[in-house]
């Protein structure tokens, strides 16, 4: 690996922006590879170091290029939850239908997780499929209630998903949709959401 490659992955995974300007004046190729196959792109992605996305970008960085386990800058962004990251990524034209190792876009770890702003920013900004289903048979609204809390955050992420077409009666791989997965877990606040749209 070349010197400025070097310089341009370790600028990249530690936020330095003004590094990574240098780097890629010298050369530095963006779609270099660690040992892992991770980009300096998806470097900072991971660490949420958005000035030094931007950079990146600008200088026509691939937000889909995945590593070893499948990961991809716009992916992760599902993953952290981090809106300026998504939108520092959107004007790179990231593939939404890209998935990672589960079979999942990045709408169904957000949903998982409780990324509440995450979501309603996705969903506004972007046309990311609703039901999307990934290898476990589940989509966004089926992770939100089976790996859910069922706190606050969760009931409104699964409130944004219906309200974005989300189709609350599609079932699992099982046959089990996500109302009866909230019944047996005695999620009534998440129940109540979805028996208004049957």
């Amino acid at each position: 690996m070349n010197p400025s490659d070097r310089a341009l992955l370790e600028a990249a995974a530690a936020g330095d922006a003004a590094a990574a300007r240098l780097a890629l004046a010298a050369g530095a190729r963006t779609e270099v590879r660690d040992p892992h196959r991770r980009t300096p792109l998806l470097l900072a992605a991971l660490h949420d170091h958005v000035a030094t996305a931007e950079v990146l970008v600008a200088a026509g960085a691939d937000p889909n290029a995945q590593d070893d386990r499948d990961d991809s800058p716009w992916l992760v962004t599902g993953v952290t939850g981090s809106v300026a990251m998504m939108r520092a990524l959107l004007p790179a034209r990231p593939d939404l239908t890209v998935t990672n190792r589960f079979g999942g876009t990045s709408l169904i770890p957000a949903a998982e997780r409780g990324h509440v702003d995450y979501v309603r920013a996705l969903l506004r900004e972007t046309d990311i499929d609703v039901d999307h289903v990934n290898r476990l048979g589940w989509t966004a609204l089926l992770e939100a209630v089976i790996l859910g809390d069922a706190g606050r955050a969760h009931q409104e992420i699964v409130e944004l998903l219906l309200t974005a077409g989300a189709t609350a009666d599609l079932p699992d791989a099982d046959g089990t949709t996500a109302l009866e997965h909230a019944e047996r877990r005695g999620l009534e606040g998440i129940a109540a959401l979805l028996r208004v749209v049957r």
